[in-house]
C-alpha cells in the first residue's frame, strides 16, 4: 500500500470513528487520536464481517460506510466491557 492509501485509509477512518462516536455518544469522552483508532479497527472489523457477506467495492464511500458500521459494532463491544467492569 502506498502513502496515498495510507492517508486515505486514516482520514476515511477519522471521519467513520468521529461518526460512529457521536452516534454512540461517546465523542464527549473520545479524543481525535481515538476517533482515528476506532475508525481504522472499525474499518478491519467492518471488512471482516461485510467480506464476507457482500462486496465492499473499493470506492472511499463504501471504505467510510463499512468503517463507519464496524466503529458502532466495536463502540457496542466497548460499551458493554465497560459497563461490565464498572458493576
Amino acid at each position: 500500500m502506498d502513502g496515498v492509501g495510507i492517508l486515505t485509509m486514516v482520514i476515511v477512518g477519522g471521519i467513520a470513528g468521529w461518526l460512529a462516536s457521536m452516534v454512540m455518544a461517546r465523542d464527549a469522552s473520545m479524543g481525535i487520536l481515538m476517533n482515528i483508532v476506532v475508525g481504522i479497527v472499525g474499518g478491519l472489523l467492518g471488512g471482516f464481517l461485510f467480506g464476507t457477506v457482500i462486496n465492499t467495492g473499493t470506492d472511499w464511500l463504501n471504505y467510510l460506510i463499512t468503517a463507519f458500521v464496524g466503529a458502532v459494532v466495536l463502540l457496542l463491544i466497548l460499551n458493554l466491557v465497560q459497563r461490565r467492569r464498572v458493576r
